[in-house]
């Protein structure tokens, strides 16, 4: 699966299950990928090493809010009518509200 947008792509991995969804990027020093969380309409970045983008869509990826170089050991609270959260690394790609990403 790959997040696409400006010729560019990056790969998605997603986070299904109670071990992904708890670990996402949590110590990891070297963030090339994205991450997908289905149904998660909020997030934390505590024991995060690096800044990262977030991004929340709803089920048709629209995005609804957009964070870019989120900082570790911060909250995003819960928002309405977000579907999926995407973690990536910070400044691979320029994102606007209301605009639709690809993901294939």
């Amino acid at each position: 699966m790959k997040l696409i947008k400006d010729n560019k792509s990056i790969k998605v991995k997603m986070c299904n299950n109670f071990f992904n969804r708890f670990m996402g990027f949590m110590f990891k020093r070297k963030i090339d990928y994205c991450l997908c969380f289905p149904k998660c309409n909020s997030i934390h970045t505590f024991f995060m090493l690096k800044n990262i983008d977030v991004i929340m869509t709803d089920k048709n990826y629209k995005i609804l809010y957009a964070y870019k170089n989120f900082k570790p050991y911060k909250i995003i609270f819960p928002k309405k009518n977000v579907y999926y959260t995407f973690e990536l690394p910070s400044n691979i790609f320029k994102f606007e509200i209301n605009e639709t990403i690809k993901v294939k």
